[in-house]
């Protein structure tokens, strides 16, 4: 396999159901967090680990993020006239200029791996990254995607993350069984997607962070509709494994799972605690407010 990952690939295709009525009209992927959207921490996280290809997988009404990486011209132009100048730098620094951006439309919701499936014109058969916007990972002392890649360049194979969660929850993620073989890695002997608790192998979940083979592509078209009648990464996976190792990370950092309201409510919280113009006041706002929930 080839060891340099150039490419991730973004599905981005999803309804967002569960913060309706804001995503009725709105990309759950472009709700902010502080001050940018979840689909931008995302971008930042892979160019940061050395990807220069951005691959979105997109569906209806979801228009607004190929806008936001698009370049804002009379949004530029007002800025400049009216010497708004660091807001301008915001805006121009989306994106760096090397990086370029791909839209491919999912036409009907048929689960993650399909998703992953529209991606195969422009992955072809170099290894890739697959990015969930809505896991939002805090990664230390460096983004999550990097700690993979430096995984994946020593192992030189497929490498998912993967962190501890209570086992009665194990019906909400895809789960793996592990054999350690270094420090935060282990080779994942089976995995499988939303097992009960008293059935599932151990209580290691896999998140939102994926370097895969390109050989996964020709597995996804020949995997059949799995759990929720769709088709499945998992499954992909799970056959991957037949053909060669593919590694469990458990990640150094913070995740949020902000598909859910509460998981958007903590990472607005830590990040505003952290954002350099608001951390101070937003820490005074907490002290006043706190005592009142007591």
């Amino acid at each position: 396999m080839s060891s340099k990952v150039r490419k991730a690939v973004f599905p981005v295709a999803g309804l967002g159901t569960r913060f309706l009525p804001a995503t009725k009209a709105n990309p759950k992927e472009m709700l902010p967090v502080v001050d940018k959207p979840l689909i931008q921490y995302a971008a930042e996280e892979a160019v940061a680990a050395g990807i220069t290809e951005l691959i979105f997988v997109t569906g209806r009404a979801k228009r607004s993020i190929e806008d936001h990486f698009d370049k804002a011209y009379e949004l530029e132009a007002e800025l400049e006239k009216n010497n708004k100048s660091a807001m301008l730098e915001i805006v121009r620094q989306v994106l760096p200029p090397h990086v370029s951006c791909i839209y491919i439309r999912q036409a009907e919701p048929l689960g993650l791996g399909h998703a992953v499936l529209c991606a195969k014109p422009a992955v072809g058969n170099e290894p890739f990254a697959v990015i969930l916007a809505d896991d939002l990972i805090d990664g230390r002392p460096k983004g999550c995607l990097a700690q993979m890649i430096d995984v994946f360049s020593h192992y030189n194979t497929g490498v998912i993350a993967v962190q501890p969660i209570p086992r009665e929850d194990t019906d909400k993620y895809g789960i793996v069984e592990v054999r350690p073989i270094d420090q935060r890695v282990g080779k994942i002997q089976s995995i499988v997607e939303k097992p009960k608790p008293d059935v599932a192998p151990s209580n290691l979940a896999v998140v939102g962070r994926y370097i895969l083979p390109g050989s996964i592509m020709d597995i996804l078209e020949n995997t059949q509709r799995g759990a929720g009648g769709e088709i499945q990464l998992t499954d992909a996976i799970a056959s991957l494994l037949n053909q060669q190792q593919v590694l469990a990370y458990e990640f150094e950092g913070i995740r949020y799972d902000c598909g859910s309201k509460l998981g958007y409510l903590e990472a607005t919280i830590d990040y505003a605690l952290q954002h350099p113009e608001l951390k101070e006041q937003f820490q005074a706002f907490l002290r006043q407010k706190l005592p009142t929930l007591a």
